[in-house]
């Protein structure tokens, strides 16, 4: 049983590396679409074609699931994927939903953190519509983080330095939770962490997004821990040098968790 991921980039690995914690007999193939990369800069419908694209090609190798683990690609394409195809697929939405209802005692506000494109979906709208009715969510657009995370600059003066100018126009103590509403993001929690008041929470949809996995993997009667825990590592553009980057991602998420696998990554399908 292979579960599948896919992602633009390396954002999707921080919801890979949740799933092997949660599921770790799995076998996972990830994709990352770096032929088309960033989608940010394209229009919908391009960025549409490219997922059908990369994903179709994930199932040509054997996929039993499939985790569209980036906000952008589940807002524009998810529906159009389970249209296609009958396994189960989950795809991912900013964590407003819980971060609201946590907040609902404290009265305290909430700050989304997402892609410029992820905030200015229909979907993003309706999701903050529909479940913030006291008006407490306001949306940080941080345009160059993913660019960063990409570039792997994990360094912790440069990255503390980043955040604190974002933040500047913020007064923290309004706020009780910070959302991570991108994939890419939870690279960066350790950092944050540090530099946050201790009061303030930070969530990301991943834990959410893994739980029901595990659900759907349970209600299509699909074995859970059947599989070797193995991970295939794949990119568009069939790159030793992506996927290498990959591979070092995914350890430095591990080493923040204490944590290593087996890592295989494959050069070419």
């Amino acid at each position: 049983m292979t579960i599948g991921f896919f992602d633009s980039g390396i954002g999707g690995l921080t919801v890979l590396e949740e799933s092997l914690r949660k599921l770790p007999n799995e076998d996972y193939l990830y994709m990352a679409d770096t032929l088309h990369v960033p989608y940010g800069t394209k229009t919908k419908e391009e960025v549409r074609s490219h997922i059908l694209e990369s994903v179709a090609r994930m199932v040509d190798i054997g996929i039993d699931a499939l985790v569209v683990a980036c906000n952008t690609a589940t807002s524009i394409a998810v529906n159009d994927l389970r249209e296609l195809y009958d396994f189960p697929i989950i795809g991912m939405e900013p964590a407003v939903k819980p971060a609201v209802e946590m907040n609902r005692a404290t009265g305290k506000r909430v700050l989304v953190c997402a892609t410029p494109l992820t905030l200015q979906q229909p979907k993003y709208y309706a999701l903050v519509s529909r479940v913030d009715e006291t008006g407490i969510v306001d949306s940080l657009p941080l345009p160059e983080l993913v660019l960063l995370c990409e570039n792997l600059q994990f360094d912790k003066g440069v990255m503390e330095d980043y955040f604190l100018s974002k933040l500047a126009p913020y007064d923290l103590s309004q706020y009780g939770i910070i959302v991570l509403g991108c994939t890419h993001y939870p690279f960066y929690k350790h950092i944050l962490r540090g530099l946050l008041p201790p009061h303030i929470e930070i969530v990301d949809g991943n834990a959410g997004t893994v739980k029901r996995l595990t659900a759907m993997l349970n209600r299509y009667g699909i074995g859970i821990g059947k599989g070797s825990g193995s991970i295939r590592l794949m990119c568009t553009d069939d790159s030793p040098a992506y996927i290498d980057k990959m591979a070092k991602a995914l350890a430095f998420l591990q080493g923040n968790h204490g944590e290593h696998s087996s890592l295989q990554p494959m050069h070419h399908s």
